[in-house]
């Protein structure tokens, strides 16, 4: 088998993922050397590999195995992924929650920890926590110092920033006010920040996240140069509210942190709207050039 730049699998068989693989894949130049489709047959020249499942869950996690295994035989450098329901692989006995876990579980090795981050542009938003019960956000310094540590070498190697400039959200309103909200800031934050200050690594004590998205949101919708290189949001909504507020159709959701980048569109499956030939595919299209870029 040749190897290829990166593989998109086509997601759900019940949502939108052929169809927005295949308007993008149209709207592109043509890149047939360097794509492989991986799932549902769809309408376009590239080479392609049917998963031959029935069981929507279930094909759902065949086609991403499929991908995870060429990256481990070194035939991909990068895979981009169609929206996929976690309610149906759970029905078919995959008990992850999110597409992030599943590609962990194939590729991680020697203590890797995959992460997910969002990027639009210049905006980098990268979660502590991700899918998880926000009564279960739960925060420790070791964690935050290890994800930090990621996100800074990821930003050096992939975008050649020298010392990149991170800013941290507080976890509790008002940074906790001195611990009348929440003490997660004095007991948790702030000392992981002090470690990884003395590393090197140039990261803000906890902003307020409302202080701190109005600020970089103002920069971004004005085309100005962002005040930090990332954001790392405490947990899921955090993150992903003002993200996707600011750049829904251009923001990517991308693993890192492992041997291979992985990229996703941030619109789910979609059912509701999949077989009429309206979904948007602007999203898609911004993950597979995002994928062809950091695939290297």
């Amino acid at each position: 088998m040749k190897t290829y730049k990166i593989a998109i699998t086509t997601g759900d068989k019940r949502g939108i993922g052929k169809e927005i693989v295949k308007k993008a894949l149209d709207r592109l130049p043509f890149l047939k050397d360097d794509i492989l489709i991986i799932g549902e047959k769809i309408d376009v020249d590239y080479d392609f590999i049917e998963i031959a499942e029935k069981e929507n869950g279930k094909f759902c996690y065949k086609s991403l195995e499929y991908a995870c295994n060429l990256a481990k035989e070194g035939k991909i450098k990068g895979i981009v992924t169609a929206p996929v329901s976690k309610y149906e692989l759970h029905k078919s006995n995959y008990n992850f929650s999110g597409q992030t876990e599943i590609i962990e579980s194939l590729l991680a090795h020697d203590n890797q920890k995959a992460q997910m981050i969002f990027i639009a542009n210049d905006l980098k938003v990268m979660l502590l926590t991700r899918h998880c019960a926000l009564n279960e956000v739960k925060l420790n310094i070791e964690d935050v110092i290890l994800q930090t540590e990621i996100l800074n070498n990821f930003l050096y190697e992939k975008y050649k920033i020298q010392r990149p400039k991170i800013a941290l959200c507080a976890l509790n309103p008002h940074c906790g006010e001195g611990g009348i909200l929440g003490r997660e800031e004095i007991e948790v934050l702030n000392p992981a920040v002090e470690v990884l200050l003395k590393k090197g690594i140039d990261i803000t004590y906890p902003i307020s996240a409302d202080a701190l998205f109005a600020k970089v949101g103002k920069e971004y919708l004005n085309n100005k140069k962002l005040s930090y290189d990332a954001i790392l949001a405490c947990y899921h909504d955090q993150g992903l509210c003002p993200v996707k507020a600011l750049a829904f159709d251009k923001a990517i959701n991308t693993t890192i942190g492992l041997d291979i980048i992985r990229t996703s569109p941030s619109s789910g499956t979609a059912y509701d709207i999949a077989g009429k030939n309206i979904a948007d595919c602007s999203s898609m299209e911004e993950a597979i050039k995002l994928a062809l870029k950091l695939a290297v």
